[in-house]
């Protein structure tokens, strides 16, 4: 089992910056994907962004809210994936949520952190 642990959640104004950060430890054999999702308050969660992992390649996409705000960032050495987050708006107010889909000798598992709490004010 992958525990996955977020840090850097806060409260910031509107148009200021953040940077999530998620560490994965535990036994796993490699990564599928690593993501992170957001929860605003009263509705579903939902995708922010995403890195698939094919061999040596990866895949990034976004959510079309937060393209060219949003950065995900990968350090494969430390299972570390990060979400540096520019020009916040008071809608990106959520917990967001850090996701790992991994093999391990168990098989295939997906993990959830715990959640970090980002606040927007306007």
């Amino acid at each position: 089992q992958v525990q996955l642990v977020e840090s850097g959640g806060g409260l910031v104004q509107a148009g200021g910056s953040l940077r999530l950060s998620c560490a994965a430890s535990g036994i796993s054999l490699s990564f599928n994907a690593m993501g992170w999702y957001r929860q605003p308050p009263g509705k579903e969660r939902e995708l922010v962004a995403r890195i698939r992992i094919r061999g040596r390649t990866e895949y990034v996409n976004y959510a079309d809210s937060v393209k060219g705000r949003f950065t995900i960032s990968r350090d494969n050495a430390k299972n570390t994936v990060y979400l540096q987050m520019n020009s916040l708006k008071f809608e990106d107010t959520a917990v967001y949520y850090c996701n790992a889909d991994y093999n391990s000798r168990s098989g295939r598992g997906d993990s959830w952190g715990q959640g970090t709490q980002v606040t927007v004010s306007s």
